[in-house]
């Protein structure tokens, strides 16, 4: 039966709406300026080192294709891992800010424990590195058989939401489209805050017009065991956490690559220019003047008397035959507008210049770090900006659990891995002068790298050495009856590097 779009915000017209926003995507299109905006293949292509080969006057692409392609560098790519490679999530911290209880303790455990349970050490890199490349990146919270939160990345070309007019913090609806290898069909999954609808089409590459009242080729989808194309959203909300990549250069999102295509293209026009001279111009021809050339007598065209070869020597038994050479094409031209785009891309795209260059000599520690103030700043922004949607994701997993209060909590913190590259040493003597300063310990065992859970670790250890300090210098006290009476203990002897630790405590 074909599906019914329409009546504004029905189960068909989200599916019309969200689906021809996602294959429209996918394609490059001119704006009103004229100007070509390039679609999620484009971004992807480029990329993956896949950037459309630029003509060269003289040269046949078909003749040079092979070479043509071996002259393309991935400077793309660089200039997404950059940041994409500093994006590090250690934890999160979902308590309230001055609740220091077991159970603000637990929510952090409980935060860790879903990221664990989804391999999200391996697949958040997945979702920053799609957020940088594609524009936009999904996190998909579901309710598993075990009804414990499923959480998995999904890319734009794939997945479309919709926010609630005249907000951007609440989702109407979001649409996945993909392709079932099993069957050869289309599937599409529409969640609203109340319903999720399936369905279905026979189509390998469905099409969405601008203008009708139904979809033809689209039917509603039956799910095994139950016979009904939709079902109950029990989360109440739209299942995503929506991660969109510089919002401050466009509302839908912009690619970390997408402002430095053109100085790809010249880059890569540069190289092949670069090595075409190198291909037809680097070695010397030859010239012979004086010389008698025979001519075929069958088609009367002139004999080549030589052939150009480097390792060929030219003779003339004629004593007035002269020899010459042109002079080789010149490459450092090519070589200095290389180097110029280069410097343009890291100018724009605030990528290290040591990271395209490759060249490091006799720079000290202190230039080095300024050199990547850009970058670190940047990586602070993305940092900033995906936060927030881990966070909404972490509530969105707290609810499939049924735990209102931290799926509603808005005082919830994702703890970042220093994006800044520093020595142990520098983290060490930092931690030294922070507990002068009265710095927690908890605190600056954190600040310098160490997890949640290496941290929870180490305090153990520190409960179970202050239990070993107490009976080894007075064998007469008892020994600790918990773990917090060993804690409070502690707390209470001077610790080389702790001493500051009550004071810090009780104020």
């Amino acid at each position: 039966m074909p599906i019914d779009v329409s009546k504004v915000e029905s189960p068909g017209w989200w599916l019309h709406r969200l689906g021809k926003q996602i294959l429209d995507e996918r394609e490059d299109r001119t704006d009103s300026d004229g100007e070509t905006e390039p679609g999620l293949d484009t971004l992807r292509k480029y990329a993956e080192n896949k950037a459309p080969l630029p003509r060269v006057p003289g040269v046949d692409p078909r003749d040079a294709h092979e070479w043509m392609k071996d002259a393309r560098t991935n400077w793309s790519s660089l200039v997404i891992d950059s940041p994409a490679e500093r994006l590090r999530v250690d934890g999160f911290r979902f308590g309230d800010p001055d609740d220091n209880s077991e159970d603000a303790r637990r929510a952090d455990t409980e935060a860790n424990r879903i990221w664990q349970e989804n391999s999200l050490d391996a697949d958040a890199d997945l979702i920053h590195y799609g957020a940088l490349s594609q524009r936009r990146a999904f996190a998909l919270v579901e309710r598993g058989d075990d009804g414990r939160p499923i959480i998995t990345h999904e890319t734009p070309s794939q997945v479309a939401v919709e926010h609630l007019q005249g907000n951007r913090r609440k989702l109407a609806a979001g649409l996945k489209l993909w392709r079932d290898d099993w069957t050869g069909n289309t599937r599409a999954t529409l969640w609203t805050p109340d319903r999720i609808y399936e369905f279905v089409t026979k189509s390998d590459a469905p099409s969405f017009p601008e203008h009708g009242a139904e979809l033809g080729s689209w039917d509603a989808f039956a799910l095994p065991n139950s016979g009904e194309s939709d079902r109950e959203n029990e989360l109440k909300s739209v299942p995503f956490g929506v991660f969109t990549n510089r919002r401050n250069r466009r509302l839908t999102g912009f690619a970390e690559h997408e402002d430095t295509l053109s100085v790809a293209n010249r880059i890569n026009l540069s190289l092949i220019m670069l090595v075409a001279a190198m291909k037809y111009g680097a070695f010397k021809q030859r010239w012979a003047a004086g010389l008698e050339v025979d001519e075929d007598p069958l088609t009367g065209e002139k004999i080549q008397p030589y052939k150009l070869d480097i390792k060929s020597l030219w003779t003339s038994g004629d004593p007035e035959t002269k020899f010459g050479e042109f002079s080789a094409t010149d490459l450092k031209p090519y070589v200095a507008a290389v180097q110029a785009a280069v410097q343009d891309l890291a100018a724009i795209s605030k990528t290290p210049p040591h990271y395209l260059i490759g060249a490091i000599v006799n720079v000290s520690g202190d230039a080095l770090k300024a050199a990547e103030t850009g970058l670190i700043s940047k990586v602070g922004d993305r940092q900033r900006n995906f936060g927030e949607s881990w966070e909404q994701t972490m509530r969105l997993a707290f609810r499939v659990l049924g735990d209102e209060r931290r799926a509603t909590t808005f005082t919830a913190e994702t703890l970042w891995r220093d994006p800044e590259s520093r020595s142990i040493a520098e983290l060490a003597d930092a931690a030294v002068k922070k507990s002068t300063a009265g710095v927690p310990w908890r605190q600056r065992m954190e600040d310098m790298g160490y997890t949640p859970a290496q941290i929870s670790r180490m305090e153990i250890d520190r409960a179970a050495d202050a239990m070993n300090a107490q009976t080894a210098t007075d064998p007469t006290v008892p020994p600790p009856t918990s773990l917090d009476d060993a804690r409070a203990r502690r707390d209470q002897r001077p610790v080389i590097g702790r001493e500051d630790d009550d004071a810090a405590d009780a104020a």
